[in-house]
């Protein structure tokens, strides 16, 4: 990934709050049969490995994993808040006008050796973990014990687990950081009085606001 030294994100920690805060994951493999790619939500834990291990499952039936059992080199990339920014949220569009549109993002890729499982009680594990972290919010969260246990050995036998050890972590916060105080105070009006206060947060944070 390309990162300019003043949109470059390096500490662990800030990565892996990014990584918690992503919903759908994108995994990228490069197999014997050429490049594969799938979609999936991913869970972290921090202490496996010096960077982490992410955690998940696919369909039996995606290809992915098929090809997936011979350990393969993949990339998973997380994306955080991201949006257009308009000249117009500038202090220098009213100065000077030379300014042109850009658009602020956050990313992570994630690197390591993907693993493939199907041990129903480490998979139950890891479905178990994933319904906690998506239903935990909820008023009245839904538990996968709700559900007859033979009906949710009959899905587990539809899937397999994944588990990437993370050997390489890069973040890339595109947040307008290479803006003057005063053009970067004016994107995080625009973007609330636009309705994109997440957005607006994530450039306040990177200024350090």
């Amino acid at each position: 990934m390309y990162i300019p030294a003043h949109f470059n994100e390096a500490r662990v920690e800030v990565l892996h709050d990014l990584i918690r805060s992503s919903g759908l994951v994108t995994l990228v493999s490069m197999t014997a049969d050429g490049m594969i790619a799938s979609h999936a939500p991913l869970m972290l834990d921090p202490d496996a490995g010096p960077f982490g291990t992410l955690y998940g499952h696919l369909a039996k039936a995606n290809p992915h994993a098929r090809a997936s059992l011979n350990s393969v080199q993949t990339l998973a990339v997380f994306q955080g808040p991201d949006g257009y920014i308009t000249p117009s949220y500038y202090a220098a569009k009213q100065e000077h006008g030379k300014v042109v549109p850009t658009w602020n993002y956050a990313a992570i890729h994630a690197y390591g050796t993907l693993e493939v499982f199907d041990d129903p009680a480490r998979l139950l594990d890891i479905v178990t973990r994933l319904t906690v972290r998506h239903e935990t919010p909820r008023t009245t969260p839904w538990a996968v014990s709700d559900a007859p246990a033979d009906f949710v050995k009959g899905m587990l036998r539809g899937i397999v687990g994944i588990a990437l050890p993370i050997d390489r972590l890069e973040g890339k916060i595109k947040m307008s950081q290479n803006r003057p105080a005063s053009d970067i105070a004016g994107v995080v009006d625009g973007l609330q009085a636009d309705g994109q206060d997440a957005l607006a947060q994530a450039v306040r944070r990177a200024a350090g606001g």
